[in-house]
């Protein structure tokens, strides 16, 4: 009689191809997680693409672009918390104005635009969350609560409540519209000046001045430096700061990402739909994903860096390693700077 011979693998065979496998997945998932990184990244670049082409037909139809917000106002300065709160409403913004040209015009109706963003009227309107406004790389709370100005607890949990005593809640969005160069709170209408006792040059003159501030539209032939190198939007992630589409929420802030560094403290409540490049004042510079940013500044969570809108409807990705004289320049519409950039 002949034994039977059993077929089948060792233990120790079984080991090897178990170890084989795991090696071959786990070079595979960065791979894999790289490329769907890659698919987020190029939404992101569409939906600010479709937000530019809206922005397009809106001056199309209006013949100007929308000022970045709307709202009355006091005059200019800080209060003793360090930002300002002189807007009385109803702070509108930008996005909302063009809702319609995103294929959004039954939420466009529902807004009561004569009334402040915060009246308990607009409740709904103002908490609609919209895929174009949303990068889809940051995984951040669809909606959240807007800070009260003044408000200095640890966790900033005061928040702005509408006249019937709720708080106020607003509708996310991962994109800013470019104010320019200078700081947004003090006075986010250009209305007063900043002079440098050293140079003479005003801070917050024309040639720093972006394509949204409150109140005043702009029409293409303002920017007198080519549609091609000015900024028009860019992106600002959830762990920077929130930021929304609804407008500049009157009596509102934006609370400084924690932990709190530099000590840079709250901004106003036009920071929740504006941001700024800085300039030469700022040291170190302020470039999309620097260490330093603040609430007022431009953050991804891209590796390969931040998606701005230009004026001409194209958009490029622009890491923290741009020149920062370059990046200061394509802030302004009407700064006279000759700017060259790269592929």
């Amino acid at each position: 009689m002949h034994a039977r011979r059993i077929e089948g693998f060792t233990l120790v065979e079984l080991l090897v191809v178990i170890t084989i496998i795991g090696i071959l997945i786990s070079l595979l998932l960065p791979a894999i997680q790289a490329a769907r990184e890659a698919a987020r990244q190029m939404q992101c670049s569409n939906n600010l693409k479709q937000i530019g082409l809206a922005l397009h037909n809106y001056h199309t139809t209006v013949g100007c672009f929308p000022p970045g917000y709307i709202s009355g106002y006091g005059k200019p300065g800080y209060v003793a918390s360090g930002i300002y709160t002189g807007d009385t409403g109803s702070g509108w913004g930008w996005a909302a104005m063009v809702l319609p040209y995103l294929e959004q015009g039954n939420l466009h109706d529902q807004i009561h635009f004569d009334k402040d963003i915060t009246d308990p009227l607009n409740a709904v309107g103002r908490t609609a969350s919209m895929p174009y406004f949303l990068c889809p790389s940051d995984d951040g709370k669809l909606t959240f609560t807007v800070d009260a100005a003044g408000d200095s607890t640890p966790d900033h949990s005061t928040p702005v409540k509408d006249t019937a005593g709720n708080p106020v809640l607003v509708g996310q969005s991962n994109y800013v519209g470019i104010f320019g160069n200078p700081e947004i709170s003090p006075d986010p209408g250009f209305l007063s000046t900043d002079i440098d006792p050293a140079t003479g040059e005003d801070r917050r003159g024309p040639a720093h001045r972006g394509m949204f501030c409150r109140n005043l539209p702009v029409r293409m032939a303002d920017v007198t430096d080519g549609t091609s190198h000015t900024l028009f939007a860019g992106e600002r992630s959830s762990n920077l700061a929130y930021a929304t589409w609804t407008g500049a929420v009157t009596g509102g802030q934006v609370p400084p990402k924690t932990p709190d560094t530099y000590n840079y403290g709250p901004e106003g409540a036009p920071v929740l739909i504006l941001g700024h490049t800085g300039d030469h004042y700022d040291s170190p510079p302020h470039t999309p994903n620097s260490s330093v940013n603040h609430v007022d500044d431009f953050w991804s969570f891209h590796p390969l860096g931040v998606n701005f809108l230009f004026v001409d409807g194209s958009v490029r990705s622009i890491s923290d390693r741009i020149d920062p004289q370059v990046y200061w320049a394509l802030g302004t519409k009407a700064g006279g700077e000759a700017v060259t950039l790269g592929d």
